[in-house]
């Protein structure tokens, strides 16, 4: 085998990436569309997609793919897929979708959630759920069945966007246990479906797909998708992950201590335990992950921050329309720590969970119109995600979760010194950047999945250290005092927001 195949499923596109056997490097990679995927919003806060268009859109990616690193059919050794989690698609007797998915960022559930947890109890919740059902694909569910009854009846399986698409592939309907994990199916205290919460929501477990290992042959390339994409028939899917998993996979991180970190449009940080721990106030998430066995157990504590890169754009937009990223972080870089005295809270894209799912809004606080210039609000803004982000780092050790290595790709927010560099100095760790994205990872996931790579160190042979930062001693002591203002900030908004 020469390659293998990654896709990677967003919600805005699908990324197809080419990897060398051999080698372990990169080749290729290509996404389509090229303008986003279309999200269609019936009623406010509902969010779906088509599921079709999914594929369509793989097809076209591939495609680009070929033209960019031209390969013959029977040269992919295996396929590999991220995906968009916590979605749901619901197929008929026929495998096919019912009714558009229900995307991650569709909040239609959060009322039966919540009243999953309050009637099942918060204590039983979280120590059989390690969380509240919240928002997760077990709550949309419900909603279907109490909102379209005539759509549930039809409903043979439920999947999530990455089953889906691996269904396409091979023609057989599975899921993982990671996958179930994330959309509130499983059970940590039985080990097992979370038969109690299906139960309460009058919801019957036949509906589930049987699981498969998230590395392993999934099935096997079906005649009708090698047609489609000039792939051999018979080529094997072996992996499948969530895209927050499957980050943390790219960037080699599956032991405890190791964390990893993206901050794009929204911000993660995603650290591993080797104990099925919760937050009593469900303001992290807890899935198994993709290394997790009995004998040996993983589990990934996922954080996220809405406000993250959507706030430097906005910044962009509004204050630097004719300056690159690339010249508004260099303006950043030249202002001190702290910004010259202006702190600020990312907090506007909705409500955060970290927060309690409490929603005070972005805020700017010391501004003064004598001193302070653009610059200034962009060296604040990074620096108030980093906060945040080590905000949510702390509820995570609260967890026992170590925070000794961050490590990420070398893009959006970690393309800035500036940010890297406070995140580092905030965080006490060295931060490594790596040349890689989920769709290379899903590709190093299928060479490990038919066990061409036999242990998990020869998955990541060809992966590049782009930069690593390491705290700056001369910083410490004032990064961490400015930290502890801005968390004093934070708790007067959170008290005002309250009131």
């Amino acid at each position: 085998m020469k390659y293998f195949l990654g896709y990677d499923l967003g919600s805005s596109s699908v990324k197809a990436a080419l990897l060398d056997a051999a080698s372990g490097k990169p080749l290729a990679s290509a996404f389509s569309p090229a303008a986003e995927m279309k999200i269609s919003s019936p009623k406010a806060g509902f969010a779906e997609q088509e599921p079709e268009t999914w594929w369509k859109e793989l097809i076209n990616a591939t495609n680009l793919l070929r033209k960019k690193y031209p390969f013959y059919k029977n040269e992919i050794g295996a396929i590999g897929i991220a995906y968009q989690m916590h979605g749901l698609v619901c197929i008929d007797k026929n495998n096919q979708p019912i009714r558009p998915a229900i995307i991650w960022c569709d909040s239609r559930g959060v009322p039966y959630g919540a009243g999953a947890f309050d009637q099942l109890g918060h204590n039983f919740c979280l120590e059989h759920y390690l969380n509240s059902p919240g928002n997760f694909t077990a709550s949309k569910l419900k909603w279907v069945k109490e909102n379209e009854p005539e759509n549930f009846s039809k409903i043979k399986r439920i999947l999530l966007p990455g089953d889906f698409i691996a269904m396409k592939l091979t023609g057989e309907v599975n899921t993982t246990e990671s996958g179930l994990s994330e959309g509130i199916f499983w059970d940590y205290r039985e080990n097992g479906i979370a038969r109690s919460l299906l139960n309460y929501y009058g919801i019957d477990q036949s509906l589930l797909a049987p699981c498969v290992p998230s590395f392993g042959i999934q099935g096997k390339l079906n005649f009708s998708a090698a047609e489609e994409l000039g792939i051999a028939e018979g080529t094997p899917v072996s992996y499948r992950a969530g895209d927050q998993p499957n980050n943390a996979f790219s960037l080699q991180v599956l032991n405890p201590g190791e964390m990893a970190a993206t901050a794009g449009t929204s911000g993660v940080l995603y650290g591993i335990s080797d104990k099925p721990d919760f937050d009593p106030l469900s303001r992290v998430n807890p899935f198994i992950h993709v290394n997790h066995q009995n004998a040996l157990p993983r589990y990934g504590i996922l954080m996220c921050l809405n406000g993250t890169g959507i706030l430097n754009s906005w910044l962009r937009r509004e204050f630097f329309p004719d300056e690159s990223f690339e010249t508004m972080n260099d303006g950043a870089a030249v202002i001190p720590i702290g910004a010259s005295g202006i702190s600020c809270f990312p907090f506007g894209n909705g409500a955060e969970r970290i927060l309690e799912n409490k929603n005070p809004g972005g805020h700017i606080k010391g501004l003064d119109f004598n001193r302070h210039n653009k610059y200034h609000l962009a060296r604040a803004a990074q620096e108030g995600i980093v906060f945040a982000l080590m905000y949510g780092a702390e509820i995570m050790q609260g967890m026992g979760l170590p925070l000794q290595s961050v490590r990420a790709g070398y893009a959006n927010m970690f393309l800035s010194p500036v940010f890297a560099q406070t995140f580092s100095d905030c965080s006490y760790c060295p931060v490594e950047l790596f040349n890689t994205d989920g769709a290379v990872g899903a590709a190093r996931g299928a060479g490990y999945g038919v066990r061409f790579y036999p242990n998990f160190k020869d998955c990541f042979h060809g992966m590049e250290l782009v930069r690593r930062i390491e705290p700056e001693k001369k910083n410490l002591v004032q990064i961490r005092e400015i930290y502890e203002d801005w968390k004093e900030g934070l708790q007067k908004i959170l008290q005002d927001t309250h009131m």
